[in-house]
Order: C-alpha cells, then structure tokens, then sequence
C-alpha cells in the first residue's frame, strides 16, 4: 500500500478528462444583488447594500502572479474556498476570523472588517522567485530582510530556525518588503495591534505546519491578513493556508532533493511562475506567453490534490452552481444571519422596500 501522498497522486490523475472539459469555463457572478462590488484579483467581493457589516467572497479560477494574470484555472475557485473553509474552522481555537457561512463551494459569507495594510508572510525555509522572496533578496546580497538579520552561507530552500515574520506592505502598486519598525513608523499598525498580529500569525503557521506534516507535506511559507471590527476586535481574514497564499512541499523528497541540490518537489504554483521565469520576464515584459492548456490542466489538479491531502476528503464539485443557484444560495444564507445592528436593519429595510416597489411596476 502506497502513502497518503502517493494515493492521492495517483487518484487526482484520473480527474484529467473533467479537468480538461473544464478549460475556458470561467465561473461569473453576480452572487449577490443589491450590492458594491470589487473585482480582485482571483475574487470578487459583494458588500450587500442591507448589510454593512458583511462581505461575501466570490473565489474565481482566475491565476495570478507577478502582479498581473496568468491564466484561468478549472476548479480553482471551489478548491480556494473549501480549503479556507476547512483551514478557518480548524483555527478557530487560536484565531477568531471572519468566516461565517459557506453557503455554495466557491462562496465565502464574511464579517466586514477594516483590513491592515500588511501582508503577514510567515517563513519556514529560504526560498522563493519573485522580486519580494527572501532568497531573492539574499542571493542578490542583501543580510537583512524585514529588519532581520541573516548569516553568511545560506542556500536556497535552506530551513529556517526559528520560523521568521516577514511582512510586506498591502498596496495597490507592487507590494514591498517592510520591518515591523516602519510599519509603527509609518502609521499602518500600532505597537500593539503588530504585536498581536504577529504572534498570532506564528501561532497559526505551527498548526498549519503540524497538520501538513501529518498529511506528508511541508507547509513551507504562507501570507496571512488581519482586519479590525468597528467594535475593535481582531479578526483572521481573506485566505487561510490555501495553495494561492501558501507555499507546499512534499516532504518525503525535501532531503535527499535539498542535499543533491535539486528543488523541492512543490504542489502549488510555483511550478507555473518557474515556467515563466524561464521564458520571459514577467515583472518587465508587455506580453507574455500564454499558459500551455496542459500547465493549465496540471496546475488544477495540484490544487485538487492539495485540497485532498489536507481536509482528508475527496474532491467531488465537478458541476458548479449555475449563477442562479448561486445567488439564490448566498441570498438564503443572508436572510438567514441575525442583524446586528440599527443601521443595518433600516438598510436591510429600504433596499427590500426599494425591490418590492420595481418588482411591483
């Protein structure tokens, strides 16, 4: 009998043919009426207008990396937000969140907060290939990174001990490595709220490590983002542990690879950024090359597989909600919520008032 890795491996290949009937099939809103609504980058988010203290996160297959898109991945989105799903009920104990129903496989009903302006990445190992990697950082000289201080004679996928903070900023332009130290300087987190932040983060990253390990991975770096309520409590928030915020190796190989110098055996994107770094330079170049349909395909599959190995449950959305269905869950689910507040309520009020009356003419 095989491992749990090698099992899983051999399943998820067998889910090539739906995969590949899923190319160019790009799931679409709206998933919410009556709402503000964001396009991100891989979601898209609803603030219905009858409820100011909710957001409803619609998970897209679209992939990004270096700041722009590479492609749209089949299931990506269910795979994004069921391991989310998964990852904030496991935590709960260490972390409240902002996750409260997950009403359709893709949709996540959230508790609105005010986002820190800080991407908490948390480090195990030296790697990584963008212009904001550590490793990048390092082999281009550098011996300090986010104020902390490395020896000479690191190597690439080197494990680090202790397990490292390293946030960057969370802006519209690029977004930066930055210390602790200029992030209280420049008024985007105080003492405090860093402090609390930041432990939590690492108490988040050892769980997730210790359950990875058990499922034959390594958890080798993620990113995690915090907001504020408007009653002032802290909360988890946006992705949690998922192959999009979060860098998996499998650990079986990591050894003997790492010691042959060879990279680690990865199940997540970096296979795809490695692809275009090797044909262009993403960061630079006006047009890039277009995503072959079977890196496509392989990257779905990582991401199903993924999701397998960690929540122990096999993967069975091949038919996704139509767009109706959709919103008539996500609407249920809402209706469903206790109203908080005063304003809400008169809001939820006029905007039912206001659709009886068109529904009416």
């Amino acid at each position: 009998m095989g491992s749990v890795v090698e099992e899983a491996e051999a399943r998820t290949r067998t889910y090539h043919a739906r995969i590949s009937e899923a190319l160019g099939r790009e799931e679409v809103g709206p998933v919410v009426e009556e709402a503000e609504v964001y396009t991100g980058k891989v979601r898209d988010v609803y603030r219905p207008k009858w409820r100011s203290d909710i957001v409803v996160l619609f998970a897209t297959g679209r992939q990004s990396a270096f700041d722009r898109q590479l492609a749209v991945v089949p299931f990506k989105g269910i795979v994004l937000n069921k391991i989310s799903w998964w990852w904030f009920e496991m935590t709960r104990d260490l972390s409240p969140n902002h996750a409260i129903a997950c009403p359709e496989p893709s949709v996540l009903i959230a508790e609105r907060t005010t986002v820190f302006p800080v991407e908490f990445v948390v480090r195990g190992y030296m790697t990584g290939s963008t212009a904001t990697s550590m490793w990048t950082h390092y082999k281009n000289g550098a011996r300090t990174y986010c104020g902390i201080a490395l020896p000479e004679g690191m190597v690439k996928n080197q494990k680090l001990d202790p397990v490292v903070v390293t946030p960057t900023t969370k802006d519209r332009a690029r977004d930066e490595p930055i210390s602790p130290a200029d992030i209280i300087a420049s008024g985007r987190m105080t003492q405090a709220d860093w402090d609390f932040c930041a432990a939590t983060a690492l108490d988040i990253f050892r769980r997730g490590q210790e359950v990875a390990a058990a499922r034959g991975l390594i958890l080798v770096d993620t990113k995690y983002e915090f907001g504020k309520t408007t009653d002032g409590r802290i909360l988890l928030v946006d992705e949690l542990h998922t192959p999009d915020s979060s860098r998996y190796w499998l650990a079986a190989s990591y050894e003997q690879r790492h010691a042959a110098g060879l990279e680690p055996e990865n199940v997540d994107k970096e296979f795809l950024r490695l692809w275009y770094r090797d044909r262009c330079d993403p960061y630079e170049d006006a047009t890039i090359p277009e995503a072959p349909a079977d890196l496509v395909c392989e990257l779905s599959r990582r991401y199903i597989l993924l999701y397998e190995l960690i929540t122990g449950q096999k993967f069975d959305c091949w038919e996704p909600a139509t767009t109706q269905h959709r919103a008539s869950l996500v609407r249920q689910a809402l209706d469903a919520l206790p109203v908080t507040s005063s304003a809400a309520r008169g809001a939820r009020a006029r905007v039912h008032s206001s659709s009886t009356t068109a529904a009416r003419a």
